[in-house]
Order: structure tokens, then sequence, then C-alpha cells
């Protein structure tokens, strides 16, 4: 059986290779031609082509097949989705020390803290659990004392039990987590969109009621994949931008 030919990749050694083959990859998927085979080479072939390890192939996989772009079955293949469709947001690595830059510089007051419901739309990361420790923190400009961001902290309460709350005065909750708490944290998956401001973030954030801001989600993974840690931040339009810098080398 003819099976579907995907793009050739030069490898960039400054980052995660498995990331690499999956966007490589995806890229190539979402750009076939209507008429291209819709099953994949073997795992073996396709490390082969893309010059990896099975084992960083068998990730890059997983990676589209979680996204749903291919199916997977045992002894018949790897197949792409005929269907699928780019539903799934850019996915853009880096540093949890940029994440820890990115959330320091401002003077910090805690609104309140202790067991909270998991949010409905939350419960999908805390599948064991029906309460999570819940911290709301206030930052402001350290030069005029303007707020700038109202964040709320959803965590694991065995690992909540473990935060100071003077560390969160000092520092963002990814550097309380790393460095203070011990854990080895690994990934944080970032998303940002724009929302309008809420009753509740107009009044904390001073800004008029409706008016833009950027809703930032974290959401903080330990080693093993565990979810530790989810961030929701909203930030005041009129002071922040997020910019992204990609290296084609």
């Amino acid at each position: 059986m003819t099976t579907f030919a995907p793009d050739s990749l030069a490898l960039n050694r400054k980052l995660p290779l498995w990331y690499q083959v999956s966007q490589s990859l995806r890229a190539s998927i979402l750009g076939r031609s209507p008429e291209a085979p819709l099953r994949l080479p073997t795992e073996d072939a396709l490390a082969a082509h893309y010059g990896v390890s099975v084992l960083t192939m068998r990730q890059a996989l997983k990676e589209l097949e979680e996204e749903g772009l291919i199916s997977r079955h045992r002894r018949r293949g790897t197949f792409i989705e005929p269907h699928a469709r780019r539903t799934a947001p850019v996915r853009l690595l880096g540093s949890v020390d940029a994440i820890v830059a990115q959330q320091s510089g401002m003077s910090t007051i805690v609104l309140g803290h202790g067991p909270v419901p998991v949010p409905t739309e939350l419960a999908e990361y805390f599948p064991d659990m029906t309460e999570v420790a819940g911290f709301r923190r206030l930052r402001s400009d350290e030069a005029t004392g303007e707020p700038t961001n109202h964040a709320r902290n959803f965590v694991r309460p065995d690992i909540a039990a473990r935060i100071d709350l003077a560390d969160l005065e000092r520092w963002p909750m990814t550097k309380v987590l790393r460095d203070a708490v011990g854990i080895r944290i690994g990934r944080i998956t970032d998303t940002v969109e724009a929302r309008l401001a809420d009753p509740e973030t107009a009044r904390l954030l001073n800004v008029p009621l409706l008016s833009p801001i950027l809703h930032y989600t974290g959401i903080t993974h330990d080693e093993s994949g565990q979810v530790l840690d989810i961030a929701q931040i909203h930030y005041r339009g009129d002071r922040f931008s997020f910019t992204v810098t990609l290296d084609a080398h």
C-alpha cells in the first residue's frame, strides 16, 4: 500500500527533536493534497526519514495523536484522520526561566488563599479531586503603584501545603514551585487570548468595565506529566504585549 510522503526537515539542535519532528509532520499533514495517501510510513521508516531515534519518533507521533491528526491501530499502522483540521493553537517552546522573568518585577499582594472547588473548565486537569488550593494575587507597578494584573492559581493541595505565602509576595508561583518547594517542573503550557474585563477584574485593575484585557493561562506539569498548578492571569491590555522570537537556524 502506498504511504504518505512527509516533507524533509533540517533539525535544529537547540530545540527538542520530538517537537521539531511533530511540527514538521503536522505541517505536512495539514498541507497535503486531497489525493495523498492517508497511511503513514512505519515508525522505523519515519525515524530514518527525519534522522532521529524510534523513541523520538514515537513521542512526536503521540503528540499528533493527542491532537487528533492521526490514529494508530495495532497491526494495521498509523493513519491520517481525513477530516483533521488546524484546530490546535500554535505551540512554541521556551524555558521556565523565561516564564519566571515574564512574571517578575512587580510588587505583589496576596488577596486570599484556601480550598476552592475545582472550576468546571479545569476539571480535566484535576481528575482525581473535587477541591484544590486557590491563591489570588494582585500585582502592581513598583514605581507607580498602578495595578497591572490579577492572578489566580489552582494548585494541588499536597503541593500547596508546602508553599510559604511570604514567598508568593516576592516571587512568581513558577519560581516558588521550582526553587522554594523543590518541584522538578517538566513543562508549562501557555495560552494568551483577548477578553473583556468583568466587574471584579475591572475593579482590581482599575480599568473600565468591558475594556480589553489579556487573559493568560499557564498549566504547569511535573516531570511525570501530572498537573501541579494552573495559573489564570488577567493583564491590563494597555500595559502588556507578548512578543515571540523564532530562531530560523
